[in-house]
């Protein structure tokens, strides 16, 4: 009885580490956080609300579907993509995207607030791109970090109460073994250090 009680809790919480993982992904977050930064770049008179939907087809939906695409073939194993060496090419290809994405709306004069996310991005897909070659530091806890340290940058300390949403995402990829403790730890730090660097920098 014991065992089973014991077994019934470890498949909740492995089916709610899944759910977590899904909602707090890292397309899903950047789709919403670009949304987020271009309404508020509204508030400029004059500057549409809605650039953060180009922002977030180059570097959330375009990405997405090319690692999709990949699963569909067999290239890659799920859209997570867990084996360490698959994920190189998909970050390469995201990076690529975005970069295109940035100077496509550079050039359509999108709002510097806009722009300065898609910099910080970018430099984070090349950075995690780099680290993949050696270790598999964790995206989901980077991106995770990211937003919340992006949306402080907008909106001020008050962001803040969203950080055991983060920390519910670094759990939940321990716990679905994805990641080890230190791979979240240092994903984290990394999306930290660069949104609150680079985007601060550039707004």
């Amino acid at each position: 009885m014991i065992n089973a009680v014991a077994e019934d809790r470890r498949n909740a919480l492995d089916r709610l580490a899944t759910v977590v993982s899904e909602v707090l992904a890292p397309a899903v977050l950047v789709a919403a956080l670009l949304l987020t930064v271009g309404w508020h770049a509204g508030d400029t008179p004059g500057v549409s609300r809605w650039w953060g939907l180009p922002g977030a087809l180059f570097a959330a939906v375009i990405p997405l579907g090319y690692v999709l695409h990949g699963v569909r073939k067999g290239r890659l194993t799920n859209h997570h993509i867990p084996e360490r060496a698959a994920r190189r090419i998909p970050l390469l290809f995201g990076t690529a995207s975005l970069i295109a994405g940035l100077l496509v709306m550079l050039a359509l004069g999108a709002p510097r607030e806009v722009l300065a996310l898609l910099t910080a991005g970018g430099t984070g897909l090349a950075v995690f791109a780099l680290v993949t070659h050696w270790w598999k530091m964790s995206i989901h806890a980077g991106v995770a970090a990211g937003t919340l340290t992006a949306l402080t940058a907008v909106y001020g300390p008050v962001i803040l109460i969203g950080t055991p949403l983060v920390l519910l995402g670094c759990w939940a990829r321990v716990r679905l073994t994805a990641h080890t403790p230190a791979q979240v730890v240092a994903g984290a730090l990394a999306g930290v250090i660069i949104a609150g660097t680079i985007f601060p920098a550039l707004r």
